[in-house]
């Protein structure tokens, strides 16, 4: 079995369960673990870089949980 035998079982598997990740990807629990690591990854981003930054960091930080989770 070839990359491009593991690449397309990986496109049909995500083609014949999109629903079901979708779901899951938008539950509670998914809202719960993105909002740890999202908050975590902004938290060190903010002790990196400037402080001009922070306003940068946290629309970015909304911004990637808009798309994980059901808030």
């Amino acid at each position: 079995m070839g990359i491009d035998d593991i690449v397309n079982k990986g496109k049909e598997f995500l083609e014949e369960n999109k629903e079901k990740i979708d779901d899951l990807i938008h539950s509670d629990q998914a809202e719960g673990v993105s909002d740890k690591v999202l908050d975590s990854a902004a938290d060190f981003a903010k002790k990196v870089a400037p402080d001009s930054a922070d306003a940068k960091i946290d629309g970015l930080r909304d911004q990637a949980d808009g798309a994980v989770g059901n808030e």
